[in-house]
């Protein structure tokens, strides 16, 4: 039992983020669902079930598009805060650390430790691609969500177009739509100002006991600094 324990609160936070995003994940699935049969008896259709709408284009579209936006966001945040810094944030590297760093400081090669990852201890392409391998995933996760927002998005679209009688768009038309990056932006430009706000708020603001926050003490300038 003590074990059980431990083990749940040394994992604390993917367990409680995986559980509210299930929990989102029925609530977007049985919303979506009313909201879908609202639509369709007001347009004299016939109304689905869950499992219907579960396996439907129009909820995997809603799915994939949340997640794309937010991998998207990730995968800039790793990527852009190699090279860019903010004065002030503990979200930003401090500000003479801008770059990949010296092997010293990434602790790889002659200078990794015992309990060290084995791949930042070997050499050539394994430690090459080790070393990006958090952005590389995050590119790959994003680019199959894209991918996914895609074909269910015009699958979803031109089911709509045929209930009004419309032409469907076929796959170069849809991929210029307005329907398409619509979708896309929409969460974009919502990702792009909490990560902003984050970035510049953590520089004047405080979260006691937080490592997104800076101790509650620090300078205002202090950067890179973790509470």
């Amino acid at each position: 039992m003590n074990r059980l324990r431990a083990h749940l609160s040394h994992h604390g936070l993917s367990l409680v983020f995986g559980g509210l995003m299930l929990l989102a994940l029925v609530g977007q699935a049985l919303t979506g669902q009313a909201a879908y049969n609202d639509d369709a008896l007001s347009a004299g259709l016939q109304p689905i079930s869950l499992v219907t709408y579960l396996g439907s284009a129009s909820f995997a579209a809603d799915v994939a598009e949340n997640w794309q936006s937010e991998y998207l966001q990730f995968l800039l945040y790793i990527v852009l805060t190699v090279w860019l810094v903010e004065r002030g944030s503990p979200e930003s590297k401090d500000l003479g650390k801008v770059g990949l760093e010296s092997d010293e400081d990434q602790l790889v090669g002659p200078f990794a430790k015992p309990e060290s990852p084995a791949w930042a201890k070997a050499a050539g392409w394994r430690r090459s691609l080790y070393s990006t391998s958090l952005g590389l995933v995050m590119a790959v996760i994003f680019l199959a969500c894209v991918l996914a927002q895609f074909v269910a998005g015009r699958s979803a679209f031109n089911e709509e177009q045929l209930n009004r009688l419309e032409a469907p768009l076929d796959w170069s038309q849809y991929l210029g739509s307005p329907d398409f990056w619509n979708r896309m932006l929409q969460n974009w430009q919502s990702e792009f100002l909490a990560v902003g706000s984050m970035v510049v708020l953590s520089i004047y603001l405080r979260q006691r006991g937080s490592p997104e926050s800076k101790p509650v003490g620090a300078a205002h300038a202090a950067t890179g600094l973790e509470g």
